[in-house]
């Protein structure tokens, strides 16, 4: 395997001593599987994105903070500058969210700084010290999709508490170690007070999980955990271990319960063609 330009600078200035294999690579990063002294680590290799994937970002960005005037006047000028500083704060917003979500307790992997465009963080391990599966990669029994279910619902309360909200949480950016799920992949995280969209792409993400874990423990399907979590936020009222029950009855003056219901309905439709394409994938 060629060792990447951007880690191997990392080899060359002391940070990680050895890149033993590639980890997975999607349209926004690669991440490999460093050695740093004795310990054994990613690293996420950030690529360079084109024009038309922050056309793709506005939602996600709104309500962003922009370290500096120039740099705000040059991104909404969409300006070269502008364009450079924009993936910049892009890949920024990552290493902020994890240092502030893993302050807070939430279940993210532990960052070890930020060198030259590569994040290095923890690894994330099953028990027998392999790379942990994914969610949607495991089977789990009515019981551990409940457990699970709650302990996720729980990491999303903790992330609006800190203000923020995954925008993009599913059964593929959580993996599951010996003790239980980790939330991964916070690029497009979202402000919660600072985003028009925030409560869209909390319930999403809500209903994303539900509908997951829903095929193993089904009576999680009739639970309003998004909807819920954001009243409490709204009204000021949400704390990290607020209680929640999952039921929620809607202000029929202002909510568009067919658009709810509607919402819920997709994600549920989406998580079942997912794993008829895995069941697919199986037997070929």
């Amino acid at each position: 395997m060629k060792t990447p330009a951007s880690l191997q600078t990392l080899i060359e200035d002391g940070v990680i001593d050895e890149v033993l294999r590639p980890l997975k690579s999607g349209k926004e990063a690669a991440v490999y599987v460093v050695r740093a002294g004795d310990d054994v680590r990613c690293a996420k290799v950030y690529k360079d994105m084109a024009q038309r994937s922050f056309k793709q970002r506005v939602q996600y960005q709104e309500g962003r903070k922009v370290r500096g005037s120039r740099e705000a006047r040059a991104i909404e000028k969409a300006s070269k500058y502008g364009k450079k500083q924009q993936e910049t704060a892009w890949k920024n917003t990552e290493v902020d969210a994890l240092y502030l979500l893993r302050d807070a307790g939430v279940r993210v992997p532990t960052p070890y700084g930020y060198f030259h465009g590569v994040l290095v963080m923890e690894l994330v391990t099953d028990a027998d010290g392999y790379s942990a599966p994914r969610l949607g990669e495991v089977e789990l029994t009515p019981e551990q999709a409940r457990e699970f279910h709650a302990v996720l619902v729980r990491q999303v309360v903790r992330m609006l508490c800190c203000g923020l909200i995954h925008g993009d949480l599913s059964e593929y950016n959580v993996l599951v170690g010996p003790d239980g799920p980790v939330v991964i992949d916070f690029p497009q995280v979202v402000s919660a007070a600072g985003n028009n969209a925030a409560r869209t792409m909390l319930l999403r993400d809500v209903n994303n999980l539900t509908a997951s874990l829903g095929r193993w423990a089904p009576e999680l399907l009739d639970t309003w955990y998004g909807e819920e979590m954001w009243a409490l936020f709204e009204a000021g009222d949400l704390q990290p271990d607020t209680p929640l029950t999952g039921r929620f009855t809607p202000d029929m003056r202002s909510v568009d319960l067919d658009a709810v219901r509607e919402a819920i309905n997709d994600a549920r439709e989406l998580a079942l063609i997912r794993q008829q394409g895995r069941e697919a994938q199986d037997e070929d």
